[in-house]
């Protein structure tokens, strides 16, 4: 949440006159949000750790929270590129002692992963609180978020495998980030005043100086950066990748044959059920996405008498190795009758 954000929120909840509110001028229009409805939302974590939860775990801890909620799409040691790219990966020892990456200048790193980019630990830390793990944000305990942060710590090999972290300790170890110095807000493009003067930015001194020509603009836009070709189907369709959480779909990849069918731009029914529960992120009705596609699924299957049963038993408990080495996370949350609805459905055609 933005500064801004904050001090509108701090004055609709100290009741503040001097901002319009729609429910104070038209009637049966909205109303104040409560403290509690605010805290809810309220719940980053910014580089000086105002934020932060109480709360602590251990590297043990962590790995069993991670195989459990996200190992499946970040392999058991963040090193996977199946599915997202890595995680861990790309710095060293050196790096840890300077807090500057050398690979991102040197050029030497074949993929840039999310620690040698981070150079705030409570950047990882609010990002895996919002939004982690992806098919159920927001579920896990800060006690298990400091876990699952510190198993990430260790295997970048910047805590030892006995640690434990904190709120208590969480500072310590932003000063061994290794790309803790690689980021800078002295620029004009961040605002407020000057460190020297206790603020984060240069004061809004511009970066470059010149002079705007205005003459022989284009008149036609160009796009100048695209995704590649090779990338473009690396993980299925994207159009087909919904999150549980919030309508947000993908670009259509792949040519015609990424085009959805009509099934798959229904919103209700079982379909409906299956985005909701997350299992889209990971299965198109008509082609692989992680997991195979809801036809291939079908056809082995099918005529086979207790093929609804075992179905159902994987969805709940998950599985490895039947469809490839992407492990399925189980499903245990999910009510056995809606399981039922989707595995009937799946082998009915998921039409």
């Amino acid at each position: 949440m933005s500064r801004f954000s904050r001090s509108i929120l701090a004055l609709a909840l100290a009741g503040a006159t001097s901002v319009g509110f729609a429910f104070d001028h038209y009637k049966g229009i909205g109303r104040q949000a409560t403290p509690a409805e605010v805290g809810a939302w309220d719940i980053d974590v910014r580089p000086d750790f105002k934020g932060l939860p109480k709360g602590s775990g251990t590297v043990d801890r962590g790995q069993e929270v991670f195989e459990e909620k996200c190992a499946s799409c970040h392999g058991t040691f963040g090193e996977s590129n199946e599915v997202f790219t890595p995680l861990i990966g790309g710095t060293t020892k050196d790096d840890i002692k300077t807090g500057n990456v050398k690979g991102l200048s040197s050029g030497d790193l074949p993929q840039r992963t999310t620690f040698t980019k981070a150079a705030t630990i409570s950047t990882i830390f609010d990002y895996i609180q919002r939004a982690m793990p992806w098919t159920a944000p927001k579920s896990m305990k800060p006690d298990d978020t400091y876990a699952v942060l510190a198993y990430m710590l260790n295997l970048a090999e910047i805590v030892p495998a006995d640690f434990t972290l904190s709120d208590k300790n969480i500072a310590e170890v932003q000063k061994l980030m290794p790309n803790r110095n690689g980021m800078t807000t002295d620029h004009g493009m961040w605002p407020g005043a000057s460190a020297a003067k206790g603020g984060m930015g240069n004061g809004g001194k511009p970066d470059v100086k010149n002079t705007a020509c205005m003459k022989n603009c284009k008149t036609e836009v160009r796009i100048g950066s695209v995704l590649p070709d090779y990338a473009r189907d690396a993980h299925g369709n994207l159009f087909d990748q919904n999150r549980s959480f919030g309508p947000v779909r993908g670009i259509k990849t792949g040519g015609a044959a990424a085009a959805p069918t009509a099934a798959a731009s229904a919103d209700s029914g079982p379909l409906d059920l299956a985005n909701r529960s997350g299992c889209m992120a990971c299965h198109g009705v008509n082609n692989k996405i992680v997991g195979p596609g809801y036809n291939e699924v079908q056809a082995r299957y099918k005529d086979q008498p207790d093929a609804a049963a075992r179905l159902a038993l994987k969805v709940k408990n998950g599985g490895q190795g039947v469809w490839g080495s992407v492990p399925m996370p189980p499903n245990g949350e999910m009510k056995e009758a809606d399981i039922n609805t989707l595995v009937a459905w799946i082998l009915s055609g998921a039409r």
